[in-house]
């Protein structure tokens, strides 16, 4: 039994030893790489870049009061359509106490000479009718009992203004009243009843009231890093892609690209704003994200390859075309390149169309 057991075991180091080396034989071979084919064929080329950036209006107007108090009223709130000259809210005027006592007392004494002139006017007016006094001196009289008469009015409309900030005769135009100066949509009213506001003047921009813009006349507002930034101009065609808005594109037309660069994170990029169409029944909104796809150059009816398939010597460019498919045997072959897309390259000469060329290695075989 120790024998068979003795036999056994040296059987399996025989065995294991023949296993072995036949394991080492075979890694000891050199291993037979394989390709992918790639096949030259015809097509069309586009090199494109990507900006990204926001949709934002043309022109956005700051409504500012033109006069300073407290907004007693709001009439209209962001997301409304408004006309030129539509009211959106009215001021409480709070008046400076030392014009409101000039402007009372202007009036007491306004009010004082006018009743002593219209007196001696209707005094002066029976003697004319008596021919007591002349012509002249009636005229003289009448035309100071006018200008008294003006001056109280006048006196009682800058009380007003003063103190409420209407006049009698242009109420319809009173500072108090804020108005649109433009037609379009309102994209934010920053104030609430009760705020304090001042009127725009020299020292400060003034208080805003609301901001209002053409939601139908939109811009992309994108950068451009300075390695493309040669490659576009103005007119070029864009196709915007909003990311609220994923399965609409809307076509753009390439107005401005900025003369001066800034710096961001280290790059230099370059401001452009490009025009959007947007149809009558998509309502987009201010300050969507949005991303434009620019279309730099194209190749119509060209060869192509992947561009994996070429190699690079210096300036020169070459393939491997399939000779033989069993085994694998390739020929090389310098060939012109042009436009790439990064991951297909025109091929201007050096193989024809429908003609095999090595690609990447096979992995795992």
């Amino acid at each position: 039994m120790k024998k068979v057991i003795k036999y056994i075991l040296w059987a399996l180091l025989a065995a294991l030893v023949v296993w072995t080396f036949v394991f080492l034989w075979k890694k000891s071979r050199p291993v037979e790489k394989t390709y992918n084919i790639e096949e030259v064929s015809a097509g069309t080329i586009e090199k494109r870049t990507v900006a990204t950036g926001k949709v934002e209006p043309r022109n956005e107007i700051l409504i500012k009061p033109q006069m300073s108090g407290i907004i007693a009223e709001i009439y209209k709130e962001a997301g409304d359509r408004v006309k030129a000259g539509d009211i959106i809210a009215k001021i409480k005027v709070i008046p400076d106490m030392v014009n409101l006592n000039a402007a009372e007392s202007r009036v007491e004494v306004a009010q004082i000479n006018f009743a002593q002139t219209q007196k001696t006017y209707e005094r002066d007016q029976k003697l004319f009718a008596e021919n007591v006094i002349s012509r002249e001196e009636f005229e003289k009289s009448e035309s100071k009992y006018k200008n008294d008469k003006a001056e109280t009015k006048a006196a009682q409309d800058n009380l007003s203004l003063v103190r409420d900030g209407i006049s009698s005769n242009r109420a319809a135009g009173t500072n108090t009243l804020v108005r649109s100066t433009v037609t379009g949509t309102i994209l934010d009213v920053p104030v609430k009843v009760g705020n304090s506001v001042i009127q725009s003047n020299n020292f400060n921009d003034g208080t805003t009231i609301a901001s209002i813009a053409d939601m139908g006349d939109m811009l992309f507002v994108g950068k451009m890093d300075e390695t493309e930034v040669g490659k576009i101009h103005a007119g070029m065609p864009l196709t915007i892609t909003i990311g609220a808005l994923q399965d609409k594109k809307f076509d753009a037309v390439l107005e401005y690209v900025s003369p001066k660069g800034t710096e961001e994170n280290g790059a230099i990029l370059f401001q452009m704003k490009a025009a959007m169409t947007i149809p009558a029944d998509v309502f987009v909104r201010a300050g969507y994200s949005a991303n434009a796809d620019i279309l730099l150059a194209k190749a119509d009816s060209v060869l192509k390859l992947s561009e994996s398939c070429i190699e690079f010597s210096g300036d020169t460019a070459f393939v491997q075309v399939l000779t033989t498919e069993t085994p694998q045997a390739f020929e090389k072959k310098q060939v012109t390149v042009g436009l790439s897309d990064g991951i297909n390259i025109e091929i201007k000469s050096g193989v024809k169309e429908k003609e095999k060329v090595r690609g990447t290695e096979k992995m795992g075989e």
